[in-house]
């Protein structure tokens, strides 16, 4: 991590690296389990969120003037209705839970602490913003799926590690297109919670 910049961006301060930030998502997301055929047209509006939401927050990993890894989040209640919905219908009070919408890293800078990085940033703002909780939601995809890498280790031990429990009740969807099929479909997304102690 030595030769890595770590920046912590908020509102406005944001903007002038929104380009780099989608490109980054479309080029990580691509890869299993997201397959993600993403575009600048969806993340040049999926982005502005952040720009424009007075909880947010946008964590960026540099090297020299690439942005190598980001990270966001942002309260709960300003995200979309698809991810408050799980806990409105379990009778989750929304207001002192904040949502870690995502960590996208390249491949080379992985295994340096770049990713607990991007956790303890996130939670420390939701502490600022005096939440009890964060949370965030990943993809699941059937052990079969033919696009599955043989090498695929999924990430549930790492969270486990950062103090992230899954939640068995707690699920939403999420539609995007992947890469192999020709259309949009939902897919299926849990969530983990840890108590901001």
């Amino acid at each position: 991590m030595a030769n890595i910049e770590i920046l912590t961006l908020k509102g406005k301060a944001l903007e002038p690296w929104l380009e780099q930030v989608a490109d980054l998502r479309i080029r990580v997301f691509r890869d299993f389990p997201y397959l993600y055929d993403g575009s600048r047209a969806y993340e040049a509006e999926y982005l502005k969120t952040y720009a424009n939401c007075d909880s947010a927050i946008c964590v960026l990993a540099k090297a020299g003037d690439q942005v190598v890894g980001a990270s966001t989040g942002l309260a709960l209640d300003d995200e979309t209705e698809a991810f408050r919905r799980p806990f409105v219908t379990a009778g989750i009070d929304t207001g002192p839970i904040f949502y870690c919408a995502e960590s996208v890293l390249l491949p080379a800078y992985r295994g340096a602490g770049l990713y607990r990085e991007f956790f303890a940033r996130r939670e420390q703002q939701a502490r600022q913003l005096g939440k009890a909780y964060s949370v965030f939601c990943a993809v699941q995809r059937p052990e079969q799926h033919p696009l599955r890498p043989a090498d695929y280790a999924p990430l549930d031990g790492v969270w486990q590690h950062f103090g992230y429990q899954l939640q068995p009740g707690l699920a939403t969807h999420f539609s995007w297109k992947d890469i192999d099929q020709a259309e949009s479909t939902d897919k299926p997304m849990q969530f983990y919670l840890k108590p901001l102690n």
